[in-house]
């Protein structure tokens, strides 16, 4: 059997075996999906390879488009060195060609099943050029949170087919952008519910004091939104989306039974084989105990978590001194304003007083000494061991545990 029909069979078993577990399969941009959505996970964190694994097992793969120029080093030799005003566009047009690149390695690894998605921060500056360029390239779906999309109905306005899924934490945010988009002529295709006291990097919360807030609880959000939905006539309409602390079929199950019509998972695929990052940077978020974990102001003004390595230690213990000498930065520091708004480059004395563009790329990199490393809350499937995407599908969809795993490495 050659290596295609092998995927194929098992992606037929894996949705045989949530079937059998009493999960129900779910639909966007017309296709059966699996009932899991790999989060995007930057800065290449989440890229082709992870993204073309998870769609070929019949889900939906998320491409993170921030930065994926680091994945590529040609385009890396042409650009790091780059300075002064020339910069930007020089940096902004080759991300761009690295997310074309991602984009079809992602579409040749999935061989056509399940769903890709590219995942783009409405704070980015390159917003409207990412999600432009992955509409061009023939994404399935556009994924956008940190902050409102309130304009994507009229980017994608030229591709009727494409999802549009925005990223929100409350009923009230779901009824803006429902009632804002209504209006342009397009509802979402599905809404990622993502509480901020369980899920990874950038949190859906106005503050860190307001993480974990009851009003965010999936229990609280999902009959809440749901019966938004249907007191305007969408029910059944847009999905809901799940997002943050997802680690078990019994999860899935409890979300589902509450509305939810899929789960986002995105800290367990980081950590996976066939995740885009380097093993070092899966070995910091393996194993980390739920102490390593810390929530702070990020430099685009969210709450964000992360792993308290010896960068973020430092930083948090400088923190105080660099927001009480916060000035307006003649330039950004990687030239080419990755934010839209960056709490360094500004002097905004109220956000994180750092470049999150290099500190998280050396995350990714692999070096533990230097790197800001996003992760989740919570206890991972398979503990600290590194295994492959389908192993976690297995888990996730049918309790199916690793043979070759201890007892108490997946719970």
């Amino acid at each position: 059997m050659d290596t295609s029909s092998r995927i194929e069979e098992g992606a037929a078993a894996l949705k045989a075996l949530a079937r059998a577990a009493g999960l129900r399969p779910w639909t966007l941009g017309e296709r059966e999906l699996v009932p899991v959505v790999q989060g995007g996970m930057g800065i290449g964190v989440s890229a082709g390879g992870l993204a073309g694994t998870v769609a070929a097992e019949g889900a939906v793969g998320t491409i993170s488009c921030v930065d994926l120029r680091r994945l590529h080093p040609d385009l890396m030799e042409q650009t790091q060195a780059l300075e002064g005003e020339s910069a930007k566009p020089l940096i902004d047009a080759a991300n761009l060609v690295a997310l074309g690149r991602e984009i079809a390695k992602a579409r040749q690894l999935s061989a056509g099943r399940g769903l890709l998605a590219v995942n783009v921060m409405r704070a980015v500056s390159e917003y409207e050029h990412y999600v432009r360029h992955a509409l061009d390239c023939g994404i399935d779906a556009v994924v956008v949170g940190a902050g409102l999309p309130l304009d994507l109905p009229e980017l994608a306005r030229d591709y009727p087919k494409a999802a549009l899924i925005p990223i929100l934490s409350d009923a009230r945010g779901v009824q803006l952008v429902v009632r804002k988009w209504e209006k342009k002529g397009r509802l979402p295709d599905a809404v990622v519910i993502e509480h901020p006291g369980l899920a990874g990097g950038h949190l859906g919360a106005a503050k860190v004091a307001d993480v974990h807030d009851k009003r965010f609880d999936f229990d609280v959000v999902l009959p809440e939104t749901l019966a938004f939905l249907r007191s305007v006539g969408l029910e059944g309409r847009i999905a809901l989306i799940a997002a943050g602390g997802v680690t078990s079929l019994d999860d899935i199950r409890r979300l589902q039974d509450l509305g939810a019509a899929a789960v986002q998972v995105g800290t367990a695929f980081a950590v996976t084989t066939e995740g885009d990052a380097a093993p070092e940077f899966k070995r910091v978020l393996a194993e980390a105990r739920p102490e390593d974990l810390v929530e702070f102001t990020s430099v685009a003004g969210l709450p964000a978590r992360a792993v308290r390595t010896p960068w973020l230690e430092k930083y948090l213990r400088l923190q105080p001194r660099l927001q009480a000498h916060a000035h307006v930065k003649p330039h950004c520091t990687m030239w080419f304003d990755c934010l839209a708004h960056c709490g360094l480059r500004d002097g905004n004395a109220a956000w994180g007083q750092f470049c999150i563009d290099k500190v998280l790329g050396h995350a990714a990199a692999g070096h533990i000494d230097r790197g800001l490393f996003f992760r989740g809350a919570g206890a991972l499937p398979f503990g600290s061991a590194i295994r492959s995407v389908h192993e976690l599908m297995q888990w996730l969809l049918g309790g199916v545990r690793p043979p070759d795993l201890g007892q108490g490495a997946a719970a």
